[in-house]
């Protein structure tokens, strides 16, 4: 399998599990910078890999009422001020290739969402900037799929690549999580993530805003890390139920700790063998 340097750690192989966890979105300076601290602090106390991400612009709400971000300006900014008080490696979403120009001086890893995952010219753009890239495996989409996926990004040279699981389309209005997935994805040889909150969403499912299921994040985040993916993707907050997206499937803080200490442990016990 691929290794990935981000940083002064290593992702994927046989390395420590990673951690990428913020917020869904920026909603404040104070609050993000609150927020990174604070997952930090968990992540040095049982000595784990930590990724930053907060998105600046969530362009695929479901209303057109719901709050998007700050903008990529504005957003950039707070990210940069996070990354230089905490040293922390950051990763956010880029949705067209302007956004790639402003943001790849700035974050450490770029991110292709989900519905944009085969768009060709935004994947190879984001690839020649030679860092690397996460892709969240589109829920319309099978694991071997993805091939394709790693085919338009490794045609720049580009071979830092990472995809994340984030639950399969079931009926409407669902999501199922089909661990087989990861263990496919695995196989096409690089690090396979795990998204811990949008795996368990409800798209849709409260009418103008998607639901979700919080209380599926544990098991399900220990199955993938069992099953063998090489980091968790969740999204955290100090009090989700104010949190101005994806609150119905956004991890309470104060949950995250006893959450990543489990799947360190079982992440330890496959290593061992």
């Amino acid at each position: 399998m691929k290794e990935i340097t981000i940083n002064n750690f290593i992702v994927g192989k046989q390395n420590p599990l990673v951690l990428m966890a913020g917020p869904c979105v920026i909603e404040t300076e104070d609050s993000c910078c609150r927020i990174a601290e604070k997952i930090m602090k968990i992540a040095d106390k049982i000595n784990i890999p930590f990724v930053f991400k907060a998105s600046f612009d969530k362009a695929n709400r479901t209303s057109i009422k719901s709050f998007r971000g700050p903008g990529i300006e504005k957003g950039i900014k707070i990210l940069s001020k996070i990354k230089k008080q905490f040293g922390l490696p950051l990763i956010s979403d880029i949705h067209c290739c302007n956004d790639i120009d402003i943001a790849k001086e700035t974050l450490d890893i770029l991110q292709i969402p989900a519905l944009l995952c085969r768009q060709t010219d935004l994947l190879i753009y984001a690839a020649e900037t030679e860092k690397p890239i996460n892709i969240k495996k589109g829920q319309f989409l099978a694991p071997w799929d993805i091939k394709h996926i790693a085919e338009k990004i490794l045609s720049t040279g580009n071979d830092k690549i990472i995809f994340t699981e984030r639950g399969t389309t079931f009926g409407y209005n669902n999501l199922v999580t089909d661990m087989r997935s990861i263990v496919i994805m695995s196989k096409m040889g690089f690090p396979v993530f795990y998204d811990a909150s949008h795996s368990i969403q409800l798209p849709g499912g409260e009418g103008s805003r998607s639901g979700g299921q919080t209380e599926m994040i544990l098991p399900l985040t220990l199955a993938a890390v069992a099953a063998g993916c090489d980091g968790i993707f969740l999204e955290t907050h100090e009090k989700p139920e104010n949190a101005l997206s994806d609150s119905a499937s956004t991890l309470p803080l104060d949950l995250l700790l006893p959450l990543i200490k489990k799947a360190k442990r079982i992440r330890g016990a496959l290593r061992a063998g």
